[in-house]
């Protein structure tokens, strides 16, 4: 079944790809672009072919849900493109200069490396026993209802560093807890599902935060911004996430007050009447405890690293400047891949250490572990490389680090995706602000079109995080067009780059994607970590999904109405987030119910 799926998927994919690049080439579209450009400007040399490989593989991972064949089908595409429908020619290019050249990418290299690395780490980490003896040691102090439900709601704060680990650990390991304490498995499942990803994506040291770092890195190329670091962009943007933070606080709230709504009030009810919906076979695994320093340790180790690398490479970068520096400075400055890659490999050396030290484990088998660890990222991995794939594919840099200063000199091999967009783009958001100068801020220019862009590009990205059951798929493809796009529409030519990236309403597109991501994912059936949750739950998987739906819904409708539309017109996000807050007290208030009211 699996090898006759895989065979139809890839001969629908080149097939889809073929006959989009075919129609696109011969009808209007394939020049309207190079013709209808500022007469001034040099003619872009693709027009709207720039922008089909990301759209092929939105609509191939919507239709075939195979996030890394739909990416590659994406690069075929650009392939086409670049060497003008010449089959063989676009076949050696997409091997060869696009998804190796992505692959021997030193920076690359090191996400790759850190990423897997982090994976090991974990592996060891949960052989040894050290995560289980982490949770056991604060489980007692979970002995009522609420206080199970905020125990659970903590451990999934502290397990920060990676959502695959928080899902299969949290569940497995508090499953005999809730069902003591009466808590439903839908209600686990919502609780560990709700923090997995939000903390991953949040915290400083995750599996996550090179990704995130990474996509946003390629966006701020694409849009030619070079005199600021991705990361800073990466750390401003966090209190512009605002689902992101709403889904943690709901679930706290939801802990806290104990209210409940919609079918997740009437799973509860029938946990408190014994009925529990669980399905057979998912018993409690009698795993390996040791002592909770086994897994702090480690971590700890990480992140002392990596904050030591990031400030000592950010203060050899600035050289002379450092006596005036600024913190933030110096840590936009680090070299932040190297830093996580080398504070990952002394977690892993701390955690192998510890293991064989206690006698835990023994060399053989902290090795086995490690590379189990490793072997589940792998996924990741393969969508990230493509995703990065599809970035450079977009952008115009050269694969062989040339340099000019002729426009459009690597044409053979990019496309320029975001210079047809900020030039393209911006000019109908022109046209779109003269034609509304009544809707216009006569201060700040700002269009009613750009305010709107943060929500827009919020709802986007979580539409294509729901159809394709990933969030690192989708930042992947939307954050390298975004930051081209808010670049060209916020930019004022007189201003430095450093100005436009503390712009609220760009850093609030920016985290619209990395918030609008999670929350398609949250809602998506098909996610692997909504699989995760429910299997490791012991909870039925379309029962999770329709339980969680309707909270993940109320966070976003927040996040929306309080967060990226008011944020538009010149809100602070400083007023945003306890409001927000309140907004979610007060539904739980209004329509939640204890489970114990009839």
């Amino acid at each position: 079944m699996d090898s006759r799926a895989a065979v139809y998927h890839l001969k629908f994919a080149f097939r889809f790809s073929f006959a989009c690049y075919f129609y696109f080439a011969t009808s209007e579209w394939g020049g309207a672009g190079r013709t209808e450009l500022n007469s001034n400007m040099t003619e872009h040399p693709y027009g709207w072919l720039s922008i089909l490989p990301p759209i092929v593989a939105i609509l191939l991972a919507i239709a075939t849900r195979k996030v890394v064949l739909s990416l590659i089908a994406g690069i075929f595409v650009g392939a086409l493109v670049t060497k003008h429908g010449n089959l063989m020619a676009a076949i050696h290019d997409t091997w060869e200069i696009h998804l190796w050249d992505t692959l021997a990418d030193p920076g690359k290299l090191r996400v790759f490396s850190f990423t897997i690395l982090m994976g090991a780490m974990i592996g060891v980490i949960t052989q040894c026993g050290g995560m289980r003896g982490l949770i056991r040691s604060v489980s007692p102090l979970a002995n009522t209802r609420r206080r199970g439900q905020l125990a659970t709601w903590f451990l999934g704060m502290l397990i920060f560093f990676d959502d695959y680990a928080n899902t299969i650990l949290l569940g497995s390991t508090l499953r005999p807890i809730c069902d003591r304490l009466k808590i439903s498995r839908q209600k686990l499942a919502f609780l560990v599902d709700s923090t997995a990803a939000p903390v991953a994506g949040l915290a400083l040291v995750s599996t996550w935060v090179a990704v995130e770092i990474d996509y946003v890195k390629s966006g701020l190329s694409n849009a030619g911004v070079k005199d600021v670091a991705a990361f800073d962009v990466f750390l401003t943007s966090i209190p512009y996430r605002f689902y992101v933070i709403t889904a943690m606080v709901m679930v706290f709230l939801v802990a806290l007050l104990g209210r409940d709504f919609g079918p997740m009030l009437h799973a509860e009810r029938k946990a408190l009447r014994g009925d529990v919906d669980a399905p057979p076979g998912l018993d409690e695994e009698h795993a390996r405890v040791s002592g909770w320093w086994n897994a702090v340790l480690p971590i700890v180790v990480t992140l002392a690293v990596v904050v030591w690398l990031i400030y000592k490479t950010g203060a050899d970068a600035m050289g002379a400047e450092l006596v005036n520096a600024k913190m933030r400075d110096i840590i936009g400055n680090g070299d932040s891949s190297l830093a996580l890659q080398y504070g990952a490999l002394w977690g892993l050396a701390a955690a192998s250490i510890l293991s064989v030290a206690q006698r835990l484990l023994n060399s053989s088998q902290v090795v086995e572990a490690a590379m189990g660890g490793a072997r589940v990222v792998l996924p990741a991995i393969a969508i990230l490389w493509c995703a990065s794939t599809v970035s450079k594919l977009t952008g115009d840099e050269a694969y062989d680090g040339r340099t000019s200063n002729e426009p459009y000199a690597f044409q053979d091999h990019r496309l320029y995706t975001g210079e047809f967009l900020k030039l393209q783009l911006a000019e109908k958001f022109q046209s779109a602000e003269s034609n509304q100068a009544s809707n216009t801020d006569k201060v700040t220019g700002i269009s009613t079109a750009v305010r709107l862009l943060p929500t827009v590009v919020f709802v986007l990205s979580a539409f294509v995080a729901f159809c394709t059951g990933t969030s690192w798929g989708t930042m992947g493809i939307l954050m390298p067009m975004v930051i081209p796009l808010m670049y060209s529409l916020l930019a004022v030519d007189d201003q430095m780059d450093s100005e436009f990236a503390r712009n609220p309403i760009f850093l609030c597109a920016v985290g619209g994607v990395l918030a609008g991501a999670i929350f398609g994912d949250h809602c998506s059936p098909i996610s692997d970590t909504t699989v995760l949750s429910s299997q490791s739950s012991g909870c039925d998987h379309i029962a999770h999904v329709w339980t969680q739906m309707p909270y993940a819904m109320a966070a976003a409708v927040v996040s929306i109405g309080l967060g990226t539309l008011p944020l538009g017109w010149g809100i602070s996000v400083w007023w945003l987030l306890p409001l927000q807050a309140a907004a979610l007290v007060l539904i739980l208030l209004l329509f939640g119910r204890t489970a114990e009211s009839t």
